[in-house]
């Protein structure tokens, strides 16, 4: 890589700090023939990429091995895609700007369904194939983890593997498995495989290869069974038990440019007590376990020591459940408000807290304040295992506004089973009660945003069988929605429900799929997870020319019986 000339076209491009590396706190470490080279994929761009903290552990994991040499890719915006095509340049890695396909292994993470073009536009400006079957020796093992394997099926015949659940464990169990193989598959093809039955057998590791699926007529699942004698029937998810003793990176990469979340991020829980029957994080991270008040303060000191942030965000799912969340908080915000380090705590079901708001909430960033009730009617959230005192809920927010919050933020789905036209107009009148509180206290009322999402049936989740809303009956029904909500002070934001029908596609998708992703990735689609970057169009005739029917997979409720494209999956 001529450095100059890169230096030259980065001038060209919108925002040429995403792909220059050389951060603080990253990692170059020598190009060694012995070493196993990892490279971490994110198939969004840099400033999402490094808002996860998930690539952060697994960053830290490996470069803390000698052994090892851990570097990272992004998924490159049009403007630089178009730079490297026109220049011949192939994609490389930010520390040593080496092509991607020089590693050993690429690990992807998936952290949602409408990444899956921008994956193999990665794979394609690095000059890898695409497919799993027609890698050689010479090309990188390509794995995947995060959320969206739970249903790796429409990815399957992309990646060479997937891990299910916790990665800090097994990703060095990979990386060790690799090393014995290291010289060997390099050299042929039948070496490789004999490496991917050797990861079938690492708990956690799914090998879709060696999986064979049949179909009946209808098109639904007649047998989904291992190809081989050995291969493990079922995938059990691997889990980090003790949170006190798992890796945290406090010495994390500190972005030249603003990121998505540019601060110190501290997991103080994984999993949720909570069982919402649309949520599929509840199945992704359980068990619950919490991290130690004393723990985070402890990895809160170093990170700050090691990044210099002025602000820390506490993590999880539902925050309050943390067993010592009054007195943590209270003690960060003695040992960091001296400092003028603000304290976020963006998963609090504040209404839960009512009792201990202001301790928890009277130094906290002031951000904006979220609920989410998911329902407007008490018998829908009812009907989604969605507990939620509305009293406590109001009170709650009565609270917030004396303690100087002015903005509220709210969260609802539509097109919930079961749901009528009078449960969306329940959503109206709670948005304006929330709203209205505020002139209680004296004032105007409170500026509200409501974000209504269509509801997206998702494996491993109690509604995994339920239809979804079609496009035309979503479109109705935020009429109705629209029409009920009159108030300059109050937002509606909704999500495009074409997207949602994607997702869901591909949420309860199977192997079949595989020809639409490709399909729609030649005719240009990239960043679907954008606005600005998302045409249905394009999906709407990949969908039509690779014969797929998207109702039948999003907006078709599934048999008791049917077999499910994510049973080899144990949650």
């Amino acid at each position: 890589m001529d450095n100059k000339k890169l230096e030259e076209l980065l001038l060209t491009v919108q925002k040429p700090g995403r792909y220059v590396g050389g951060e603080w706190n990253s990692v170059k470490k020598e190009w060694t023939a012995e070493r196993v080279k990892f490279l971490l994929a994110f198939p969004d761009t840099y400033e999402v990429g490094m808002s996860n903290l998930g690539i952060k552990i697994l960053y830290g994991i490996l470069n803390d091995r000698d052994d090892y040499l851990c570097e990272r890719v992004f998924a490159p915006w049009k403007d630089f895609e178009a730079v490297l095509r026109s220049n011949s340049i192939e994609l490389f890695s930010l520390e040593s700007r080496r092509p991607i396909k020089e590693f050993d292994i690429i690990g992807f993470s998936l952290p949602y369904e409408l990444c899956y073009t921008n994956v193999l536009n990665i794979l394609d400006l690095g000059g890898i194939p695409k497919m799993s079957s027609d890698r050689i020796g010479n090309d990188p093992l390509i794995i995947a983890g995060g959320p969206a394997c739970f249903n790796p099926e429409p990815m399957a015949d992309f990646f060479d593997a997937f891990v299910i659940g916790d990665g800090e464990d097994v990703v060095l169990e990979i990386a060790e498995l690799y090393k014995k193989y290291k010289y060997e598959i390099r050299n042929t093809k039948y070496e490789r495989q004999k490496l991917l039955r050797q990861l079938a057998g690492i708990k956690g590791v799914y090998v879709p290869s060696l999986y064979k699926v049949s179909y009946n007529t209808d098109g639904t699942i007649k047998e989904f069974a291992p190809s081989e004698t050995g291969v493990p029937d079922r995938i059990e998810k691997r889990v980090v038990k003790d949170l006190d003793s798992a890796f945290y990176p406090a010495g994390q990469i500190v972005p030249n440019i603003q990121v998505v979340h540019d601060r110190i991020a501290i997991e103080i829980m994984r999993g949720c007590k909570h069982a919402c029957s649309f949520c599929q994080a509840t199945t992704i991270y359980r068990p619950w376990r919490e991290r130690s008040k004393d723990k985070i303060l402890e990895l809160a000191k170093k990170a700050y020591a090691m990044t210099g942030y002025d602000e820390i965000s506490l993590l999880s799912l539902s925050s309050v459940d943390h067993s010592q969340l009054k007195a943590m908080i209270e003690e960060l915000n003695a040992e960091f408000c001296p400092k003028s380090v603000s304290l976020s705590v963006p998963s609090l079901r504040i209404e839960d807290a009512i009792e201990d708001l202001p301790a928890l909430i009277s130094k906290v960033k002031k951000s904006g304040l979220t609920f989410a009730p998911e329902a407007g009617s008490e018998k829908l959230r009812k009907s989604l295992n969605k507990n939620i005192d509305m009293e406590k809920l109001f009170k709650a927010a009565s609270g917030s506004f004396r303690a100087g919050w002015r903005h509220v933020k709210l969260y609802f789905m539509i097109g919930l089973p079961g749901e009528e036209d009078s449960d969306i107009l329940r959503i109206a009148e709670l948005i304006y009660k929330v709203s209205d509180l505020r002139k209680e206290i004296g004032g105007k009322a409170a500026q509200v945003t409501a974000s209504v999402n269509p509801f997206i049936p998702k494996a491993r989740t109690p509604l995994e069988r339920s239809a979804m809303d079609s496009i035309e009956t979503l479109e109705r029904k935020k009429d109705v929605l629209r029409k009920a909500v009159k108030s300059r002070f109050i937002e509606l934001d909704f999500h495009s429900s074409s997207a949602s029908l994607l997702e869901a596609v591909f949420a309860r998708g199977d192997r079949r799929l595989a020809s639409a992703v490709l399909d729609a990735w030649r005719r240009g689609a990239r960043f679907d997870g954008w606005s600005e970057g998302f045409d249905f169009n394009i999906w709407a005739s990949s969908f039509k020319d690779s014969k797929v029917d998207p109702a039948f997979y999003a907006s078709r409720a599934r048999g008791a019986g049917e077999i499910l494209p994510w049973s080899r999956i144990l949650p």
